[in-house]
């Protein structure tokens, strides 16, 4: 009878183990839970940027095909671009900075 104690004992004592090592694999393993919600939040972040980008796209294209067909569309983009006037328009032109600022560094000499 002892004997049969003393390994119904030692079996719950292993299944324990395992379930808890099986446990800690599936939490903290390479497929983790953890790793696959950062890599689920990863997926969603790049999901709204390919979105972004697409929208871009969208915009830039529909630009090319109007510089394609619409005459008042290219007029508009030389004057922007170019700094092209009509006769009797005066452009603006903004100054350029007199000193740009130069990044700080925190370095110190020796």
């Amino acid at each position: 009878m002892r004997l049969y104690l003393l390994r119904r004992r030692i079996a719950t004592v292993t299944v324990a183990v395992l379930a808890g090592l099986l446990l800690v694999h599936v939490m903290f393993g390479a497929n983790g839970m953890i790793v696959y919600k950062q890599k689920r939040i990863e997926y969603e972040s790049l999901r709204k940027r390919i979105a972004q980008e697409q929208k871009e796209n969208e915009l830039y294209t529909q630009q090319i095909q109007g510089l394609k067909t619409d005459e008042k569309a290219i007029e508009k983009e030389a004057r922007e671009q170019l700094r092209y006037a009509r006769p009797g328009e005066y452009v603006y032109v903004p100054p350029a900075p007199a000193n740009p600022l130069s990044p700080a560094t925190h370095s110190a000499k020796k």
